[in-house]
């Protein structure tokens, strides 16, 4: 798992506790260069951190990452996965 004082520990401390977050806003507030791989590093261990596209008040779109629980599909896909030893 992660440190609770890790970068890494921090983001997974906010997803968890409700926050939607966008890719700048995890860099500037955890110092994260890379939050794509971070959410990745997050999902690998198995947490179910999900991506939506938003448009901001500019028309900008944005991805915001949050938190969530895992569909029936996704907990079958990795049971499977497991099954056939990937």
């Amino acid at each position: 798992m992660f440190a609770i004082n890790t970068k890494t520990g921090k983001l997974l401390n906010a997803l968890q506790s409700g926050e939607a977050l966008t890719e700048s806003e995890i860099s500037k507030r955890f110092g994260l260069k890379n939050p794509r791989a971070s959410v990745s590093h997050i999902r690998y261990t198995g947490f179910a951190v999900y991506a939506n596209q938003t448009t901001t008040k500019t028309g900008q779109s944005v991805t915001k990452y949050r938190m969530g629980r895992p569909s029936r599909e996704i907990v079958a896909a990795g049971y499977r996965a497991m099954a056939l030893g990937l």
